[in-house]
């Protein structure tokens, strides 16, 4: 079965990315002042949003396919979890996305760092929902 190992690999790549965003990128931008704090996470976000909702995808339909074909729900919770990142950033962090999007560079200042610095916080989250995810897939493909 090919399915079960491609579905731990792309929820690991997801939890990689989240977690390199938040043990490395929003550390070193938090760094910058504060017009060019927001002009870097603004590009930043679109890339990182663009792969990561891929993979969450993708994850989630090979995690469905492996449950089906298995039968072993863990694959189906697992899952669930990858792509509850969905939900979740459109739920909790696309509010602040749309504020910090709105505000031009040249108009940064503490509020934009303020919630630039929530954002870290609430993305942390979705490094969580791609741990656990992959704790659950690799739990399917032992069992």
């Amino acid at each position: 079965m090919i399915l079960g190992p491609l579905a731990l690999t792309v929820a690991a790549l997801f939890t990689g990315a989240a977690l390199y965003i938040n043990v490395a990128e929003q550390p070193a931008r938090l760094g910058l002042d504060d017009k060019a704090l927001l002009a870097q996470w603004k590009p930043s976000y679109a890339r990182g949003f663009t792969m990561q909702a891929s993979l969450a995808v993708i994850g989630f339909v090979l995690g469905v396919l492996s449950w089906w074909t298995t039968g072993n729900a863990v694959w189906l919770v697992g899952a669930l979890v990858l792509v509850a990142n969905w939900p979740y950033t459109l739920l909790v962090i696309m509010p602040t996305n749309h504020v910090l999007n709105a505000i031009a560079p040249q108009d940064a200042g503490p509020k934009s760092r303020a919630l630039i610095e929530k954002w870290g916080k609430l993305h942390a989250v979705r490094t969580a929902l791609g741990a656990a995810a992959t704790v659950l897939m690799l739990l399917a493909s032992l069992s």
